[in-house]
């Protein structure tokens, strides 16, 4: 019984770990094009909009015009909007952003449906790849490398190979380019 229950505890704990360090991971999330985001600032309505951010990497805001919002967090953003608004126009805005719809992610190379695919928060490259039709039989399991999307237009790639091997249970991000790569038998 006490077996048992220390089991139970192993596994609660092993879920609020993963959980913990996945929302730990998009804590650090920058917004970038194709987001559609939605800005509610409380008791004006007027300045209240969802938006998808174009690949100028900006949106157009009621009395602020054109605003650079890729590569912000969230909380950034609504920073500089409280900001901006704060003054000339409104006393103390209280504004609120909420990411509505993530970038998609993409999977290209040997699988059976390459494309674009709405992200989930929780992806991880294996389910990618179950989205995108699973592999195709002349696929390597091992040589699967992905270009990360930082939201400012940068890309950086982590290519598979001995140091810096990518696993099938690795945390995908929006935006992010998963490539399977051919086996040669």
């Amino acid at each position: 019984m006490l077996r048992s229950y220390f089991s139970r505890l192993l596994l609660v704990l092993s879920v609020a770990l993963s959980s913990f360090s996945y929302a730990e991971g998009l804590a650090g999330y920058t917004l970038g094009a194709g987001d559609l985001i939605n800005i509610s600032v409380y008791d004006e309505d007027d300045l209240s909009l969802e938006v998808r951010i174009g690949l100028s990497g900006q949106i157009s805001y009621p009395l602020l015009g054109d605003v650079a919002v890729s590569g912000l967090s969230p909380k950034q953003l609504e920073v500089k909007l409280v900001e901006g608004l704060k003054g000339p126009y409104l006393i103390d805005p209280s504004v609120t952003v909420s990411i509505k719809e993530y970038r998609p992610f993409y999977v290209i190379g040997e699988v059976k449906k390459p494309g674009g695919y709405p992200f989930h928060p929780g992806l991880t490259v294996d389910k990618a790849i179950s989205i995108s039709g699973g592999f195709t039989e002349r696929a390597s399991r091992s040589k699967i490398f992905v270009v990360h999307d930082s939201g400012d237009g940068a890309h950086q790639r982590h290519e598979d190979d001995e140091k810096k091997q990518v696993k099938l249970f690795d945390v995908i991000q929006p935006g992010d380019v998963i490539t399977i790569d051919q086996s040669f038998f």
